[in-house]
């Protein structure tokens, strides 16, 4: 939930480490570090800052020369956000720097274990405890250091270090916490997201777990934790740093949310089957044989993956006619299901790195289970640990507040459903009536995006708020459930999501003049059911914004979206609230892009 940064070769490392911090803020913010050496120095030199990344540049002092380093923005696990709990953290004689991503689930018993040596600790964290071990080893390599405190550890972790005693060199490792090394030219670069690396290589290595590597200026080695050499071949990022700058907008969430038609089209691009009503999905490794043996869908994701899992259940249910249905993987990870052979597991994660998704899918490869991934991120753990999958191709997101990205995983489940589909019983001319809605996507986004003047007029009326409730019945749930979410995550304003259908059940006792509701009103066959929920809310004076494909009369408000298929429409109903969330947060003057207590990519428990 950290981010990392690592550079050594022969330009001046301050401010390529400042600069890849910059691209990483929005994996944490609380607090940043860098520290530096050469191969003439005598030592370490190193500044930490509370605060983000602005605040750690302002220390910085002009003659702060190196040509290797290593630095860390971080987001709090262990210890209140300060300068003495920021990374990187030092040993007592200064010899030793180490970064960390991940937790150390152990670290309150070696700490007591050092402490008893007499090891005195300066910070909260549990990072600390991998400085002072390392520092302590009697190994003469510091591959053997790094390697020797990695056997002690329990936990997750992905680490960077430096030493005194070995400047030519940079030590890294990781466990179910990402690093990536960048390949240069007499340089090297290692990061824990390809954000802070592409603006200087394409060429990249994603280390697996329990893997290590030595960087040196000229060469790199890959090797596990046991000391046995690996092969890794370098592979070339899709995507360029421009991808990564805000493009003209204020904000990424903004941009993000106007790439959302591009983005879709990229996602069915080369993957439509006109003469067989299907799709393409090569990346699956799934026969039609084994298909038509699936007997049920389990789909696993956290946050918004998991909204996007609902929906695709939904999908996968109405078109295979597979019984299907999602579940938060924090919480399937821990009760011990039941694995069954014949059902199919799908693990949904933007990064491809969330580590709740990424333990479950390890749980579920152990038992034997068939898993599949739904991620953005190429070359991610959780791409690499499935059994097959398919690439959302949303483009890089680095808003905290996913946007684009579920958009495109929800389109992306439209596909296997279509695919599955067709596989089992979805007749030819149902096919070809979701691949024209699929078609259609890319220009109806096109649209909403055209009322989001009309959407910030409303936005500024319910920034009053302090509460907001989201309902929706069957297809419309989720989409209510991820834009509370959104309002949430970026407003800070309290929202909760109900069935609409559960109103009776509780949540009118809440309806009142001073709670708006945020209806979401499909025109299917439960458009009467949605407009009773209405009604029931105007009867208790209850102020009602509707997402619907016509105005309702019951609604102070309505946003209008275009009508596509009904298995589709949940894809676009959940965009203008993407708008009225961010929108909303402007008018409250939020950091949008780094709401507060919240990292992009989840990385530890």
């Amino acid at each position: 939930m950290c981010g990392i940064v690592g550079y050594i070769g022969r330009r001046e490392v301050a401010p390529l480490l400042l600069e890849g911090l910059q691209r990483l803020e929005y994996r944490g913010y609380d607090s940043a570090g860098i520290v530096v050496t050469s191969p003439k120095a005598s030592g370490l030199k190193m500044v930490k800052a509370k605060g983000r990344v602005r605040d750690l540049e302002a220390k910085v002092p002009a003659r702060f020369k190196g040509t290797t380093g290593i630095a860390h923005t971080r987001w709090a696990t262990h210890g209140a956000p300060s300068d003495v709990n920021a990374h990187p953290h030092l040993d007592a004689e200064g010899k030793v720097a180490v970064v960390h991503n991940g937790i150390i689930d152990n670290a309150s018993d070696l700490r007591r274990k050092l402490e008893a040596d007499g090891v005195e600790f300066l910070s909260e964290t549990d990072t600390e405890v991998l400085v002072h071990l390392i520092a302590r080893s009697q190994a003469e390599k510091l591959e053997d250091k790094v390697r020797e405190t990695v056997r002690l550890i329990e936990g997750t972790y992905g680490i960077a270090v430096l030493h005194a005693d070995f400047p030519d060199r940079i030590v890294v490792a990781r466990n179910g916490s990402p690093v990536v090394l960048g390949i240069g030219e007499k340089e090297m670069f290692v990061a824990s997201d390809i954000a802070a690396l592409v603006a200087h290589t394409r060429q990249i290595v994603t280390l697996d777990d329990g893997e290590m590597a030595t960087l040196k200026a000229d060469d790199f080695r890959t090797y596990t934790t046991e000391g046995t050499r690996t092969t890794a071949e370098p592979t070339t990022v899709e995507w360029e740093a421009a991808s990564y700058d805000m493009g003209g907008h204020d904000t990424y969430m903004h941009k993000e949310i106007h790439e959302q038609a591009e983005a879709v089209d990229r996602v069915l691009r080369g993957r439509i089957d006109d003469r067989f009503s299907t799709v393409h999905l090569g990346g699956l490794n799934l026969d039609a044989r084994e298909a038509r043996r699936i007997r049920r869908v389990k789909i696993l994701g956290c946050g918004t993956s998991y909204h996007a899992g609902m929906i695709g259940a939904q999908m996968i249910e109405e078109l295979a006619r597979i019984p299907a249905d999602a579940e938060p993987a924090s919480e399937f990870r821990y009760r011990n299901a039941v694995v069954d052979p014949d059902t199919l597991y799908i693990a949904v994660s933007q990064s491809g790195e969330t580590y709740d998704v990424l333990a479950a899918v390890q749980e579920l490869k152990r038992k034997g289970a068939r898993v599949l991934g739904v991620v953005n991120v190429v070359g991610s753990a959780i791409a690499r640990e499935a059994d097959g999958g398919i690439y959302v191709h949303a483009g890089p997101e680095v808003c905290v507040v996913s946007t684009k990205c579920f958009t495109n995983t929800t389109v992306a489940f439209a596909l296997l459903a279509l695919h599955l589909g067709r596989t089992r019983d979805l007749s030819v001319r149902d096919g070809k009536r979701i691949i024209e809605g699929l078609r259609r996507l890319p220009g109806q986004i096109a649209e909403i995006m055209e009322q989001e003047e009309e959407i910030k007029k409303l936005a500024l009326e319910y920034a009053e708020a302090r509460s907001m409730l989201f309902i929706g019945r069957v297809r419309g749930y989720p989409v209510a459930r991820e834009a509370s979410l959104k309002l949430k995550e970026v407003s800070y304003i309290h929202a909760e999501a109900y069935p609409a259908s559960e109103l009776k059940h509780g949540p009118l006792a809440l309806i009142e003049p001073a709670l708006p509701t945020v209806a979401i009103v499909p025109d299917d066959d439960l458009l009467e059911k949605n407009r009773a929920a209405m009604e029931e809310i105007k009867a208790r004076q209850g102020q009602i914004l509707a997402v619907a494909h016509q105005e309702q009369e019951k609604a102070d408000h309505t946003i209008v979206v275009p009508k596509n298929e009904d298995e589709l429409d949940p894809i676009l109903m959940g965009i203008p609230l993407q708008l009225l969330a961010y929108h909303t947060a402007l008018a409250l003057g939020r950091d949008i892009d780094k709401p507060r207590n919240l990292a992009k990519s989840v990385t530890v428990e």
